[in-house]
C-alpha cells in the first residue's frame, strides 16, 4: 500500500512548535499561577465579578496594554536586539512596582528552566527572555508573539476562574473568544518598533498599584 507524506508540516518547524508549547505551558514550571497582574484587586473592587467584565478585562490587557508592550518586546528579543536596553525600556513601561517585579521574576525563573532544556537565555524580564529562547525556532514572530499572548489570557483567565470564582466554563469560553484579539495583536506587534510601543490600559494599571497596598492578597501581583 503507498504511503503518503505523513507530515504535512517540515519536521523541523513541528518540533518547534512542540518547543513552544511547552515553554508557553502553564506546566511549565516558571510560578505564572502565583500572579494575577492586578486583577485581584480589580476584583476586591468590584470592578470585575463576572465572566463579561473579566473577558473585557483581560481583552483590555491583552490587546491595549502590557500585552501588546510585551509582544513588541518580544520581537525585538528574537531579531537580535539588545537584552539590556530592551529590559531598560521593560522596566520603564512596567505600571507599577509589582508589574516589574513579575515580569522579573518570572523572566529569571523561565531562563532558568529553559537552562534546563538545553537553551541559554540570559535573565530578563519574561518577554526579553521568551524573545530570546525562541531565536533558533523555525516559526515566524506573530506566531510565536501570538502563543505568548495566548498563554498571557490563560493565565489572567485562570486567576479569574479561581478568585471571583468562574467555572471552567467560563474560562474556556474566554479564552476561545480572547484567541482572535491574541493573533491581531501579535500581527500588529511584530510591525511595531519598540520605541513606538503605546498602550492604553489605564483600569489594569491602577489596579496594579492599588495591589500593592491590599492588607490581604492571595496573588503576589
Amino acid at each position: 500500500m503507498a504511503m503518503g507524506a505523513p507530515w504535512a508540516i517540515p519536521m523541523t518547524d513541528t518540533l518547534d512548535l512542540l518547543r513552544l508549547q511547552q515553554w508557553l505551558s502553564p506546566a511549565f514550571p516558571i510560578g505564572g499561577f502565583a500572579y494575577s497582574h492586578g486583577l485581584e484587586a480589580a476584583v476586591v473592587a468590584g470592578d470585575v465579578g463576572d465572566e463579561a467584565t473579566a473577558e473585557a478585562w483581560v481583552s483590555a490587557v491583552i490587546g491595549q496594554g502590557s500585552g501588546f508592550a510585551d509582544a513588541v518586546l518580544l520581537v525585538s528579543a528574537r531579531r537580535g536586539g539588545d537584552i539590556g536596553e530592551l529590559s531598560d525600556l521593560a522596566a520603564a513601561l512596567a505600571a507599577s512596582a509589582e508589574r516589574w517585579a513579575e515580569t522579573s521574576e518570572l523572566g529569571a525563573a523561565f531562563a532558568r528552566i529553559a537552562g534546563e532544556t538545553g537553551v541559554t537565555v540570559e535573565p530578563s524580564p519574561l518577554p526579553i527572555a521568551v524573545g530570546q529562547a525562541t531565536r533558533t525556532l523555525a516559526l515566524d514572530d506573530a506566531t510565536v508573539a501570538a502563543s505568548y499572548l495566548q498563554s498571557m489570557a490563560a493565565t489572567l483567565i485562570s486567576a479569574a476562574v479561581r478568585f471571583i470564582p468562574l467555572g471552567q466554563g467560563p474560562g474556556q469560553r474566554m479564552q476561545a473568544a480572547l484567541a482572535p484579539l491574541c493573533a491581531q495583536t501579535a500581527a500588529r506587534a511584530a510591525e511595531t518598533e519598540p520605541e513606538a510601543i503605546a498602550t492604553f490600559a489605564p483600569a489594569a494599571d491602577l489596579a496594579s498599584m492599588a495591589h500593592e497596598t491590599q492588607e490581604v492578597r492571595i496573588f503576589r501581583t
